[in-house]
């Protein structure tokens, strides 16, 4: 399976403007730029569209280990938060901070820990990252 997104961009790092779109049309023509990424002007940009795959594929991930154990969730959220820090003379992805809420019938803490861990190791996403990734997972009742 391959997917596509593609990438626009004119003019000099900090004054120009670019916009992002992808194969399936969700994102079509978004902004982006130096203002989207480093002061929170409308649009996207690069680490919030790493966070918004890192916490789908973990959430789809967890959802297909816990049916290879039997369980079946009512619900998973999460929200993944990306660091971007200075790296010498450029920047770096060095961590991602999974925060994940989940509602699972008939599951102990133990199991949802160990499950829930296997699920950020193993997601596709995770192992495409060089970065710290941690995990802070609830089970609700």
């Amino acid at each position: 399976m391959k997917k596509t997104a593609s990438a626009h961009w004119q003019g000099s790092l900090k004054e120009g403007k670019g916009t992002i779109s992808t194969e399936s049309g969700a994102l079509k023509d978004n902004p982006y730029g130096f203002n989207t990424r480093f002061e929170n002007a409308p649009g996207t940009n690069p680490e919030e569209l790493i966070g918004a795959a890192h916490a789908g594929c973990f959430s789809m991930a967890l959802s297909l280990m816990l049916g290879e154990e039997g369980f079946t969730p009512d619900s998973i959220d999460t929200k993944a938060t990306v660091t971007l820090d200075k790296d010498g003379d450029g920047f770096a992805v060095t961590a991602v901070h999974l925060e994940m809420t989940a509602r699972i019938p008939n599951i102990d803490q133990a199991t949802f820990d160990e499950i829930a861990n296997k699920a950020k190791t193993g997601c596709p996403i995770s192992k495409l990252l060089n970065a710290d990734i941690s995990l802070d997972a609830t089970l609700q009742s």
